[in-house]
């Protein structure tokens, strides 16, 4: 009987999605830059929900939900806490599933 016969099989590896999987952060936070003066009020609210949307979308990318249907509210909520930012609104929220759907 050949030696490869007797040996076990190893057991099925496990996706990321289905164990917790820790979260790198970068070395060296980016330098902020002001953003551009005489904007209107709602382009910088928009801009800032953007911006910690796609924060959120790739906490989440690396903590293993790759579909927007894995990424309830809750999910994306927890997600911001382990990461450091407030909790994000519905619409961030909301924000966060098309960023994971439409960049692909």
């Amino acid at each position: 009987m050949p030696a490869a016969a007797l040996k076990p099989k190893p057991l099925p590896t496990q996706s990321t999605a289905k164990r917790p999987v820790l979260l790198e952060t970068p070395c060296a936070p980016v330098e902020k830059r002001p953003l551009p003066p005489g904007r209107p009020r709602e382009w910088y609210v928009t801009h800032n929900r953007r911006l910690k949307a796609m924060r959120l979308a790739i906490a989440l990318l690396d903590s293993g939900v790759y579909l927007p249907d894995q990424a309830r509210n809750e999910t994306i909520r927890s997600a911001a806490e382990l990461i450091g930012v407030h909790p994000p609104s519905d619409t961030t929220c909301h924000m966060v599933r098309a960023f994971m759907r439409y960049h692909r």
